[in-house]
Order: structure tokens, then sequence, then C-alpha cells
């Protein structure tokens, strides 16, 4: 059965953190949701971790961590602190796993093809630098990287830059899932569909913020689904709140997250679904003049470079491209 992973704003004491260790669910934390911040000059600025946060949770406690890619680049355009910054996070606690460092492609974020190809090779040389720095503090065995990508082809060549950590016993997150279609080419069961076609045997998925009603077609892959987390509940609590005019508190809270794991728990029960997934790929058009050939392919060779990790995954290119480009119109 697939794993339900609850997602938590915070850990503090209280009857939020209480009601989901006694559902004996797992945890999924946020790195946003264990960050300081100060004001300097109006400006909001990251300043470390609040460790002591972790001092809630029991001996027992079965939690993952993430790195908080989407809030970082939608709130605050890009990761407020390093990769070093997050492994030692990783290392301060024995969380079972802790996904590396990605670089989101929502539609709130990457607007076009080349935005996509783009953050798919940064997510490319994040997972690699986060996996060095694993290495470096000795928790390599607890990283999950993760894929990303629009298209199931996206993922694929996500997947085979990454082959070094496709291997039995691992656990993959694939991300930007929580606002994807079940159905459609570009759909949830069609990434998982693909995913499931060209993993070995025993690469098991953890999917990032998956509905509930996907469930039932996620089952139809067997034992490679492991697991799916959620804050939806949150979603839900705030506009009960607002409707009945009352305060969205963290025992109303409680309410709907314990509501909300109970059915997506009876949904991963149902008997599974089947949706007919097409077998044909993505097209695109090619570029039409000389120049977009050219600007496409100092994309492509600048990707190729972080991916790599001959060009940091945070490094600015953008400013280098139209001169990478004129030098290959020049040579060509």
């Amino acid at each position: 059965m697939i794993a339900i992973i609850l997602g938590l704003p915070h850990l503090r004491r209280g009857p939020l953190l209480d009601r989901a260790l006694a559902l004996r669910a797992s945890l999924l934390i946020s790195a946003n949701a264990l960050s300081l911040w100060h004001r300097a000059k109006a400006v909001r600025c990251w300043k470390g971790w609040n460790l002591a946060e972790l001092n809630n949770l029991p001996p027992n406690a079965d939690i993952i961590l993430d790195s908080g890619g989407f809030t970082s680049h939608v709130v605050y355009g890009g990761f407020p602190w390093t990769i070093d910054d997050y492994v030692a996070l990783a290392a301060a606690y024995p969380f079972r796993l802790f996904a590396s460092f990605d670089y989101p492609v929502e539609k709130e974020i990457a607007v076009d093809r080349n935005a996509i190809r783009e953050r798919i090779s940064r997510t490319i040389g994040a997972n690699r630098e986060t996996r060095r720095r694993a290495e470096d503090h000795g928790i390599g065995n607890r990283l999950m990287p993760v894929l990303q990508g629009r298209t199931p082809d996206d993922y694929e060549r996500c997947a085979d830059a990454l082959s070094w950590s496709m291997i039995p016993g691992r656990t993959i997150g694939v991300g930007s899932m929580c606002r994807r279609h079940v159905s459609g080419p570009e759909g949830l069961v069609a990434v998982v569909e693909r995913l499931d076609r060209i993993l070995p045997r025993g690469v098991d998925l953890h999917c990032f913020g998956v509905k509930g009603s996907a469930l039932p077609y996620l089952s139809e892959f067997g034992d490679r689904v492991a697991s799916i987390d959620s804050q939806a509940y949150g979603i839900a609590a705030r506009h009960d709140a607002h409707r009945r005019g009352i305060s969205k508190r963290d025992a109303f809270v409680a309410q709907h997250m314990t509501s909300w794991f109970l059915r997506q728990r009876r949904a991963a029960c149902r008997p599974p679904k089947q949706l007919q997934i097409g077998m044909t790929r993505t097209a695109e058009h090619p570029p039409d003049s000389p120049w977009e050939r050219a600007l496409a392919l100092a994309r492509t060779e600048l990707n190729d470079l972080i991916e790599t990790g001959d060009l940091g995954h945070d490094e600015i290119t953008e400013p280098w491209l139209e001169q990478w480009a004129a030098d290959i119109l020049h040579a060509a």
C-alpha cells in the first residue's frame, strides 16, 4: 500500500504536532519551516536554522526533510540557503530521508520550454552537488535524489543523467506533481508510467504533493510508488476558517488534517484503476532561423556545463547567452 506522509507547516509543540504523532503518520518538513529570518532595512534575510524545533520530535519519529524548492522560488526567487547550509541541516537530525536540492518547473516558475530545460539541467547539477556534500557528512545513504520535468520525456532525461542514483533499494523523489492532472500526456500517471518502464526494479518513487484522487491510479503500478505527501489539508482549513469567520488555529487545522489523512489512507486501499497511456513522445518544433538555432545550441551547451558541474547549478547564465550564440553563429 502507498504510504501517506503528512506535510507539516512547523514542528512546534501543540495540537498539530500532537495529532500527527497520535496518527502514527510519517512526516515531512520543509527547510522553509525550519528557517530563521531577520529584517535588515525592510528586507527579510535568512539567518540560519531553527534546530530547537527538532527537539519536539520523539526519538522514533519517521520524518523526511525537503529542500523547499517550490516555495523558495515562488516567494524568494531562489534558494535563500546554500547546499552546504541545507546538508548541515540534514546532518543535524536523523531524518529517514532528505530530498536533494532541485529546481521545480511548475508554470508559475518555468514559463516556456527553454526555462524548463534550464531548470532540469540545474536540478541535475544540484543533485550531484548535494550528493557530494552528503557524502562529506557521512549521510549519503539518506539522500533522496529528485527528478524534475514537465513531460514524461523530461523526467526520463533527468533520470538518465542521474543514473548513478537509479539503483535498487533507493527512493527517488518525483517533483512538480502537486498541480498536475491525473490523466493526459503530461499527467501524473503518464509520468509514473514512463518512470516505471525505464527504471530498474527495486527503485521506489516518492511523489511530492499528489492529490488523493490519484492514489487508485498509482496503485496500478504495484510497489513502484512507495509514498506520497501533501499539506493540502491546510488549504481546506484556511477556506473553512474564512467561511466560518474564525481564526485558523492549530487545533482547528488538526481536525482537518485528521480527516484528510484518514481519507487518503482509505483511498490508498481502494482497488487499482488503470488509464490508457499513449506511448508517443512529445514532439518539439526545431528553431526556424540560424540565430534561433544558435541560441538553442548555446542554451544546450550552457545547460550541459551546469549538469557536469563545470558551472554552478545556481550560476546566472542569461547574460552570456547571446554572446555564446554569436560565437556559435560566427564559427559556423
